[in-house]
């Protein structure tokens, strides 16, 4: 049974019904890891919803195309997003992000996992 991948580009494991997605440091999203990091979590899902827990800390750009396919296609079997980010570079990015793609799943951005996973938490009895 998987209950942890790692490519490239990040780590995915589940953990008390959370899906936890980290971003290795320096990652510049562009479509194509895009579609490589949703198949991956997709494997790791075996089918089922789960809220996420996605560490932006080490991504340094994501491009118009890779936020279009996270914001449609990347929402496949979630139910909420937190979106962790540690600097102005990634805020910037998870807030156009939020604002300009629209994503279809309920999104908010957090400086602090311990506001992250409150969210998160707050949302495992919807």
């Amino acid at each position: 049974m998987i209950n942890h991948i790692e490519n490239e580009y990040a780590k995915f494991w589940i953990e008390k019904d959370i899906l936890y997605f980290v971003y290795k440091n320096g990652i510049s999203i562009d479509q194509s890891v895009a579609m490589r990091v949703v198949e991956d979590r997709l494997l790791l899902q075996k089918g089922q919803e789960f809220l996420i827990l996605c560490d932006m800390r080490g991504v340094k750009s994501v491009s118009k195309s890779a936020r279009n396919y996270l914001a449609i296609e990347g929402s496949t079997l979630i139910k909420a997003v937190a979106l962790l980010v540690n600097n102005p570079l990634t805020n910037t990015i998870s807030g156009f992000y939020v604002k300009t793609s629209n994503p279809a799943i309920t999104t908010q951005i957090f400086t602090e996992e311990y506001g992250a996973l409150n969210f998160l938490n707050n949302h495992i009895s919807k």
